[in-house]
C-alpha cells in the first residue's frame, strides 16, 4: 500500500521546519482577534488556497506553497533603492533567497534532488503560463493578496495605482485563479475599484 506523501515524516518533517522559520516574523497580522507571524499567516492561506484550487496537487507544489516567502522579512525593503528598479531587484533577490533556504532545509531531509529542482523552478517562478504547477502556485499568490492585502491598501494608495495593481495581478492568473477571485468577498469600495480595473 502506497502512503502519501502527506502522510511520511519527511514531508511533515518539511512543513514543520519551514513554519518554525515563519513563526520568528516579528511582523504580526490580526486574524479573528490573534496576532500571527505574517509570513506564517500566508503560507498556511497559500496551503488552503492550493488545497482549493487543485486538491491533487503534487508533493512539490505542497512544499513550495508553504515556502515562498521564506523568511522574507530578513531582507526588507527599505534596504533596496527607491522606484521600481530597486523594487524588482528586491522581488528578484528574495525568490533565489527563498529558493535557497528551502532547497537547504528539505536536501538535510533527505529530499532526492529532482524534486528539490522543482520546488526551487517554482518558488523561482520559471516557466509561469506554461507550467502548470507554476501558475499553480501563482494564482494562489494572487489570491492571498487579494484576500488580505489588498483592502489595506485602499487608504495607502490612490485608485489609479489600485486599478494599475489590480491590473498586473488579474493578468498573472489563470482562469481557474480568476474565477476563485471573482468569489471572494470585498467591501463595496474594493468591489468598485475591481469593477474599474477589470471593466
Amino acid at each position: 500500500m502506497n502512503i502519501h506523501f502527506k502522510e511520511t515524516s519527511r514531508f511533515k518533517e518539511a512543513i514543520a521546519a519551514f513554519d518554525a522559520l515563519n513563526q520568528q516574523d516579528p511582523n504580526l497580522v490580526e486574524i479573528e482577534g490573534q496576532s500571527v507571524p505574517q509570513e506564517l499567516h500566508k503560507s498556511l492561506a497559500m496551503t488552503r488556497w492550493v488545497n482549493h484550487l487543485a486538491p491533487n496537487a503534487s508533493e512539490a507544489v505542497h512544499l513550495a506553497a508553504r515556502c515562498q516567502h521564506l523568511c522574507r522579512w530578513e531582507v526588507p525593503r527599505r534596504s533596496y533603492p527607491e522606484g521600481r528598479t530597486g523594487y524588482l531587484q528586491w522581488r528578484a533577490d528574495l525568490k533565489i533567497m527563498h529558493a535557497q533556504k528551502s532547497a537547504d532545509i528539505l536536501r538535510q531531509l533527505g529530499y532526492e534532488q529532482e524534486l528539490i529542482d522543482t520546488v526551487k523552478m517554482i518558488n523561482l517562478k520559471q516557466g509561469i503560463k506554461r507550467h502548470q504547477e507554476v501558475q499553480l502556485i501563482e494564482d494562489a499568490l494572487c489570491l492571498v493578496f487579494l484576500e488580505f492585502q489588498f483592502e489595506a491598501y485602499l487608504d495607502q494608495w490612490d485608485t489609479s495605482k489600485m486599478i494599475g495593481i489590480l491590473q498586473k495581478t488579474w493578468a498573472k492568473m489563470s482562469d481557474q485563479g480568476h474565477q476563485a477571485a471573482s468569489q471572494l468577498s470585498m467591501f463595496e469600495r474594493a468591489q468598485k475599484i475591481i469593477q474599474q480595473a477589470l471593466g
